[in-house]
């Protein structure tokens, strides 16, 4: 399956964005989907994810209450709704295969990646 996401850009503090991430080459439906990002001067890290069923989510702690993951199985993609969003959240948002859980978020376990979208986020 390819990845492209999209919906980046650049936004003032407390300012939303709405990430999308769409598959080709194989239905969405048959995966999980994660939002990974990476942050200048940081690690790759998990913000959430969703399981093939549409009630399995699972959040970063700084992202629970501000970002809002949901699919779209009809349109073969996934999105990431971003609001009050941080300077701290600036980075490039990955969307990528995997298993929804704990372990994978946390660990950055993910299959195919798409190539990411900016986020910047002005204070």
């Amino acid at each position: 399956v390819q990845l492209v996401e999209s919906g980046g850009g650049l936004v003032k503090s407390g300012g939303s964005l709405r990430l999308s991430c769409v598959a080709s080459g194989a239905r969405l439906s048959y995966y999980a989907i994660g939002w990974f990002r990476q942050t200048p001067g940081k690690e790759r890290e998990g913000v959430s994810c969703i399981g093939i069923s549409d009630g399995e989510t699972l959040y970063l702690d700084s992202a629970k209450g501000r970002f809002t993951i949901s699919r779209d199985n009809a349109e073969n993609a996934a999105y990431l709704q971003m609001s009050s969003l941080e300077p701290e959240d600036t980075g490039v948002y990955y969307c990528a295969t995997m298993l929804c859980d704990e372990f994978a978020l946390t660990t950055v376990a993910a299959w195919s990646w798409g190539q990411g979208t900016q986020v910047t986020v002005s204070s």
